[in-house]
């Protein structure tokens, strides 16, 4: 039986880790808060407005749970420019040759459930593979949906000078009506993402033993050593070194 080299990568950085809490828990307040918001319970209905508070306190949940949900991302794109090679922008963009390749076989193993056969066929998967990162890539796009329309939504009640930049989002869409449609459709696909994103990441933990769950609490993922090309070596060192 061949024996199958692993080598520990230090692969999310810090910064990375803390957005991807930030924004799971974020995401889960806003999806939670805006149901309430859609269509609130009948609870305590029997009292005076001026008694009960809850849905004001639900409404200041889900807006200062957006304005986190928003500093967040423009952090996370600002790593993506001076992070590692696993956390820039270009891992979101499968656009070349051996990208395409890439793709092609996690499509085969992830949705066919075929076996790896060769996992050297490239070093794009110790971090982000060509599917995730275009996933994320359209996960980024669908935040600024939830972003431009959120805000035009709150921008009429609003008098701060940031939701006001969204003010011209409702008058674009024709009204409030079509804007709140957006937003509440962009939500459930957050959902199907997330379901989705669990699923692979138990999936690919189990079918791989590399550290898959693990590492977005430490950082470390354990890599198959042909994966991992020798002209990567001095990178995985320096991004060791400065885990340390």
């Amino acid at each position: 039986m061949e024996t199958i080299t692993y080598k520990r990568v230090y692969v999310w950085e810090l910064p990375v880790r803390i957005f991807h809490w930030i924004n799971a828990i974020a995401i889960t307040v806003l999806a939670v808060t805006g149901f309430i918001m859609a269509d609130p319970p009948a609870i305590l209905s029997n009292a005076e407005a001026s008694d009960s508070y809850w849905f004001g306190t639900v409404r200041f949940i889900h807006f200062m749970t957006a304005y986190i949900f928003f500093f967040n991302l423009i952090l996370r794109v600002y790593w993506s420019f001076v992070g590692n090679r696993f956390a820039s922008w270009k891992s979101f963009f499968p656009f070349s040759k051996k990208s395409w390749r890439n793709f092609l076989h996690v499509l085969k193993v992830d949705i066919l459930l075929g076996h790896e056969k060769h996992p050297e066929i490239t070093d794009l998967s110790v971090g982000h593979n060509s599917v995730a990162g275009l996933s994320y890539f359209i996960l980024f796009l669908l935040a600024l949906v939830q972003v431009f329309t959120g805000f035009g939504l709150y921008s009429a009640m609003s008098d701060w000078w940031l939701p006001d930049l969204f003010e011209w989002v409702v008058p674009l869409f024709g009204g409030d009506f079509i804007v709140r449609t957006i937003h509440h459709i962009s939500t459930w696909l957050f959902i199907l993402f997330v379901l989705i994103h669990v699923y692979l990441v138990f999936y690919h933990d189990w079918l791989e033993g590399r550290g898959e769950v693990s590492s977005i609490f430490g950082g470390y993922k354990f890599v198959v050593g042909q994966r991992v090309k020798h002209k990567n070596t001095e990178e995985d060192k320096k991004d060791t070194e400065d885990a340390k």
